[in-house]
């Protein structure tokens, strides 16, 4: 990586979910939508959406630290998705729709880890957190119409639905941490 450029990836759910609201936040410099934790090289959404490839669908964050910790980023992460429900968000049902933090370096593994033990004894959720903690593995772009999806897609129901409620969340408990 580049002096002043980190990479974070996450599994949230669906991965346009993520992206959009990550597209927003001060300090991120790119977002990219695909696919890791599986065990199929060069998987497409078709393969993806069986739930048999192990893939997640993900974002990969480039950010820079001196600008959004990443400790920061994983509030946001927290604070915009259910970290709760195991293989699902919403109606997005099956194993690619799992929470999942994959970590690039060891502090980010520890920091995940502390996050993740702060929430639960501050008890901020009413039930277990079932996101997991992995070792970023390979990550596998999706399809370009993938790619800023909401952006390019905002009037489409699934995102007047389903994303536009996170974006409001997010603008409204994160403002100082937005572009």
């Amino acid at each position: 990586m580049e002096q002043n450029k980190a990479i974070a990836t996450f599994a949230g759910g669906c991965f346009w979910c993520t992206e959009a609201v990550f597209l927003e936040v001060k300090g991120v410099e790119k977002v990219v939508s695909g696919y890791i934790g599986g065990k199929t090289a060069n998987p497409t959404y078709k393969d993806i959406s069986s739930g048999t490839t192990g893939h997640a669908e993900a974002i990969q964050i480039t950010y820079n630290p001196s600008e959004i910790a990443y400790e920061d980023l994983l509030e946001i992460f927290f604070g915009t998705h259910d970290p709760t429900t195991l293989n699902r968000q919403g109606a997005d049902v099956g194993t690619q729709y799992r929470s999942e933090i994959f970590y690039h370096s060891i502090a980010q593994k520890e920091s995940a880890e502390k996050y993740i033990q702060l929430l639960e004894k501050e008890k901020l959720y009413d039930r277990v957190i079932v996101t997991k903690v992995s070792s970023a593995t390979q990550f596998y772009l999706a399809e370009d119409y993938h790619q800023n999806y909401y952006n390019l897609n905002s009037s489409q129901g699934y995102c007047r639905m389903v994303i536009a409620p996170k974006l409001e969340k997010l603008r409204k408990y994160y403002k100082t941490k937005l572009k």
